[in-house]
């Protein structure tokens, strides 16, 4: 029987690899949450019924970062004076928390930029858009349905 010597790359090597495949299932395995067919995610961060914003406080054009009842750190939008729209403020890259710039919302930790009324992904590192929040405007104010 002979003895095998393995070179030092060759185990840093193999034990990369078998990290990296451990570490990728272990991530992965928290991100099968999905989307509905209408870009909602199903968890979506608010639930309904939450007041999130005046509709006077969001400038048209703009957007401005709310936190809900709940706790969780939501997105609300003015395309136009009619329309709203919100998202979750968690960056789909490596979850930081993203901040409006005016049309834009722009993660601080990696410099992905989404757009601030459809969020969509307008570059990376992110390759997936923001989860849409479900809102309509009630008596003057942003609620979540």
């Amino acid at each position: 029987m002979t003895a095998r010597f393995h070179s030092r790359r060759t185990v840093l090597t193999t034990g990369t690899a078998l990290a990296s495949t451990a570490l990728g299932g272990a991530a992965l395995s928290g991100c099968g949450s999905g989307t509905t067919t209408d870009g909602a995610d199903p968890g979506q961060p608010a639930s309904p019924g939450q007041r999130l914003a005046a509709l006077g406080d969001i400038p048209v054009g703009g957007a401005m970062a709310v936190t809900t009842p709940d706790g969780d750190e939501v997105i609300v939008s003015r395309p136009s004076p009619s329309e709203v729209a919100a998202f979750s403020a968690v960056c789909t890259h490596q979850g930081c928390t993203v901040t409006p710039e005016g049309a834009r919302l722009r993660c601080p930790c990696h410099g992905s930029v989404f757009d601030s009324f459809t969020g969509r992904v307008d570059s990376g590192p992110a390759s997936q858009a923001l989860s849409a929040v479900r809102v309509q405007v009630v008596d003057g104010h942003v609620v979540t349905t």
